[in-house]
This record gives structure tokens, C-alpha cells and sequence, in this order.
């Protein structure tokens, strides 16, 4: 059924009417009236309450599907609106009753320069959380008033953002840039809440939780069955679709594939990518792995990859499983010499920031000079605007660790992953793939 993006369909009889004039000058992309309304918090990210129409979905929505010869006009002045917007506060991410981002609206209808500011904004907030993860929060036992617990900022991570920022090209007062995050005070927390018994407030699709983390993971129980392992939550932790991306990746890692590398290989899942990593004849095969049932899988007599191919490496030591959390193995990596050739990292239960923690910390000391390093880009593949966002990231963060990256785009075959809880995802809580291309990373030391 096709989406109703008319103005009369988004802009509902029951929204309040001051949420109706900011969307109004929103979708007229009157921007000097918006200006004179939005200088209080929390305005830039009013909703409909029906249809979860926020004033970022208008001023996009507003340009209509882009066609050859449009009305280059109107789209200078969503973009200015669009700005103005962010500048604003408003959230790059916010869904309405589509489940619809601003980005896939403006993706959807073909506007690709109003699609790039949303990835950029999105981009300059995820760097804001990441930066603001960084600093050392006062403890609540501390002396200091309220007003005055403030956060400690590290000068030289300021110093970084707003490089990042200038990469971008769309670097911007630092004071402004927390404006992407809004922190709402007591009072109007209080105001809120008062509010919200009095006015319908807009829910947006129910989706699965995707979140668990590496601890919750470890604890659960896994299955192995029909080209999947699936915890006892039913969240995918590998599945045999994915298989094609290993070829791909081990073909990266190891050009023209040839004998005695030297390989190392952070979470084993089903073991696709050491099987492949096996038939290069590696000189050194070393598999991090942290889950006590992929481990009791590992040991069983018919295992590709349990005692006896330990015991059939080159010398002791040179086939191995290492047990336990990679956090805790690669420090006893680095302290015994080991350097590989290739690396892959393929965890489950955590987020980006422990990808970040590796590349960034220890594949300085782990990899070879002319060694490649890889991950399943997994990012933000249940929405393309957040595929986009953290390809952006990463790079960023890549160069910062003195490392090169390189994107080989894949054709993903859809066939059986088009619908969730059909298909590869039957039996499978949540559907974490959901895009045609997948972006293979490719990391090399830089010069």
C-alpha cells in the first residue's frame, strides 16, 4: 500500500495547535518564522501525535518524490529549514508511525542532498555520544550542588570532535553541538508529565529490543539448528546466509589466498570463517571464543576444529582455541609476541564501542605491518541511514588509529531475509539484516 505523504494525511485534526503551526512553517519552509519559535527547548522535535510527524519529516516530506528537472528553488530552502532544524536540537532519528527516520523519508522520495544532511547530523551526534562516553562522571556521593555537577571534559577529546567535525566539512559553534542531545531539567520534567495527562502523545511502532549484552549473552543458551545458532531469546547470533560474506571477507583478508598466514579470528559462531581460514593452510590459527556452549559445540568428537586440529598444527601452539572473552585473551596475546597476518572480529552481545576498543587499542601491537585486518559490518544494517552513519563513523575513528579503510560493496541475495519471521528469520526474534548491499571493510596500517 503506498504511503500517504500528503500534508492532510501527516498534519492530523487532533494535533495541538501549537505542534501544528511549527509543523506548518515547517513544510513551508518558512524558516524566519521557525526561528522565533524554536529558541525553546524541545521544539525542534514536536510530534504529531498520530502520525509521529516531526518538523524534519515535514520540511523533507514538503519536496515531494525528486524528479529530473524539480524545483531547485524548494529544495534550497528545505535544506536551509533542514539546518535551521538541527541547529535547533532536532533529533536525526526520531521514527513516526511509518517507522520512518527523517533520512528515510528524504531516502525514500529520492532527495539525496537532504538525505546527506541527515546522515551528517546523525554522524555529529553519534560522534557527541561517543565523546561524551569518554568522560568521567562525578560520583553522586560528591559534595557539589546540582547545578554544578558537571561532567569532566578531556581538552584533547574536545579537540578531536571538532576535528572530526571539520573531516565532515559541516563543523559547527561547540556550543551548539550539545544541542543535539537535550537534557531536560526538573522543572521541565515536571511540565512534561503535567502535559502529557491532558494531551495524546505519539507512540511510535512497537519494535523487538534488540539490546543484550555480552554478559546476558554468555549466560544464554544457544542452538544450533537449520544454518542458524539462535540464544534462548531467539536473537540471531550467526546464521548460514551470511556465508557468502565470509567467502568475501577471507578473499580480502588474504588476496589470492595463499598458504602459511598467519590468522587470528575473535568469535568462532558456526565456524563458516575458520573453515575457510583452514583450507589456506595457515602457519598460525588462533580462534577467540567466550561462550561455554559454542566451546562444548568446539569439543564434540565430529568438531572440525576441537583437539585434533589443535594437534595438527605445525607446532604446539599454532592451532588453538582461546577460551574466554577477547578483552581478556588479546592482552596474553600481545604479551607473547603473537602478530597475524589477518584478523577478523565477529562478536555478538556487543556494541560498537567494544569494535572500536579493539581496532583502536590493540591492532597496533596484533596485526603485521602489512597485515589486513576486518569485522562483519553488521552496523546499523536494520535501516540505511544508520548503515550510512556508522560507515561515516568508523571511518573517522579508523583514521584516527593511524589505519586505512577500504569499502568493497557487496550484493546481498534477499531471497528468504525479505520479511521478518519468515524464511532465514523463522524462529528468529528480531531481523538484523535488512539492506540489498553490504559494505565489506577492508583496514590496513596507514603510509
Amino acid at each position: 500500500m503506498a504511503l500517504d505523504d500528503s500534508m492532510q494525511g501527516r498534519i492530523t485534526a487532533d494535533c495541538p495547535d501549537e505542534t501544528r503551526v511549527i509543523l506548518l512553517h515547517a513544510w513551508s519552509h518558512d524558516k524566519s518564522a521557525l526561528k522565533k519559535i524554536l529558541d525553546e527547548p524541545g521544539k525542534a522535535n514536536c510530534q504529531d501525535p498520530t502520525t509521529g510527524e516531526t518538523p524534519l519529516h515535514a520540511a523533507i516530506r514538503a519536496c515531494g518524490l525528486a524528479a529530473q528537472g524539480q524545483d531547485d528553488l524548494k529544495v534550497e530552502e528545505a535544506k536551509d529549514t533542514v539546518q535551521e532544524l538541527f541547529l535547533s536540537g532536532a533529533i536525526w532519528n526520531d521514527v513516526d508511525s511509518n517507522n520512518e527516520t527523517p533520512g528515510c523519508v528524504a531516502l525514500r522520495l529520492g532527495q539525496a542532498e537532504l538525505y546527506k544532511l541527515c546522515v551528517e547530523a546523525g554522524v555529529r551526534a553519534e560522534l557527541l555520544f561517543g565523546l561524551l562516553d569518554g568522560y568521567e562522571q562525578l560520583s553522586s556521593g560528591s559534595e557539589m550542588d546540582e547545578d554544578e555537577a558537571v561532567e569532566v571534559v578531556d581538552a584533547d577529546a574536545i579537540k578531536a570532535f571538532e576535528a572530526d567535525l571539520e573531516r565532515m566539512g559541516t563543523a559547527q559553534d561547540p556550543e551548539e553541538a550539545p544541542e543535539l542531545v537535550q537534557v531536560p531539567d526538573a522543572t521541565t520534567v515536571e511540565a512534561e508529565a503535567e502535559t502529557e495527562t491532558k494531551e495524546k502523545k505519539f507512540v511510535p511502532p512497537a519494535i523487538e529490543d534488540p539490546s543484550l549484552n555480552s554478559e546476558e549473552y554468555l549466560r544464554s543458551n544457544l542452538t544450533y539448528s537449520d544454518g542458524k545458532l539462535v540464544d534462548d531469546g531467539g536473537n540471531g547470533v550467526m546464521m548460514a546466509w551470511e556465508t557468502d560474506i565470509m567467502r568475501k571477507s577471507v578473499d580480502a583478508l588474504l588476496p589470492g589466498l595463499p598458504a602459511g598466514k598467519r590468522i587470528l579470528n575473535v568469535g568462532f559462531g558456526m565456524g563458516i570463517i575458520d573453515t575457510m581460514f583452514h583450507e589456506t593452510r595457515p602457519l598460525r590459527h588462533h580462534v577467540i571464543e567466550a561462550h561455554p556452549e559454542v566451546l562444548e559445540h568446539i569439543d564434540k568428537p565430529d568438531s572440525k576444529f576441537g583437539a585434533a586440529w589443535e594437534a595438527s598444527g605445525p607446532e604446539e601452539g599454532a592451532f588453538k582455541i582461546h577460551r574466554g572473552r577477547w578483552q581478556d585473551v588479546v592482552p596474553k596475546l600481545l604479551e607473547a609476541g603473537e602478530v597475524y597476518d589477518a584478523i577478523y572480529f565477529d562478536t555478538f552481545g556487543e556494541d560498537y564501542g567494544q569494535l572500536k576498543m579493539f581496532f583502536t587499542e590493540f591492532i597496533p601491537g596484533l596485526m603485521d605491518f602489512e597485515g589486513r585486518f576486518s569485522f562483519f559490518n553488521g552496523l546499523g544494517a536494520d535501516r540505511r541511514i544508520c548503515y550510512d552513519v556508522y560507515t561515516k563513523v568508523v571511518e573517522m575513528h579508523m583514521a584516527d588509529a593511524g589505519l586505512d579503510i577500504e569499502w568493497n560493496e557487496l550484493d546481498v541475495d534477499m531471497k528468504g531475509l525479505e520479511e521478518a519471521g519468515a524464511g532465514e528469520w523463522e524462529g528468529v526474534k528480531r531481523r538484523y539484516w535488512t539492506l540489498d548491499k553490504y559494505r565489506l571493510p577492508t583496514c590496513t596500517f596507514m603510509g
